[in-house]
């Protein structure tokens, strides 16, 4: 089964824009899956237990590595064209 998930990420502290970066890039690494960043959020598309590995996984590392941050998901079931 397919899920399709949008995350938006809230680093808590004043350098920011390192810690996003490194979270969307720890998520490109999963070839078997469908990734598309904007201004606003990443959306990743793929198999169900591996999108939400994904998610817990990109996560862990990013607060292992830069402390507290917020992650806000919406997780919608199947498969959304997010290449448009």
């Amino acid at each position: 089964m397919k899920l399709t998930a949008e995350m938006s990420l809230y680093p808590l502290q004043e350098e920011y824009i390192p810690v996003i970066r490194a979270f969307i890039e720890e998520a490109a690494k999963c070839p078997a899956m469908t990734l598309r960043t904007n201004a606003m959020s990443t959306q990743v598309c793929g198999d169900w237990d591996a999108v939400f590995n994904l998610v817990s996984a990109t996560l862990k590392t990013n607060v292992e590595q830069f402390g507290k941050q917020v992650l806000v998901c919406k997780f919608i079931p199947g498969e959304l064209d997010i290449n448009g």
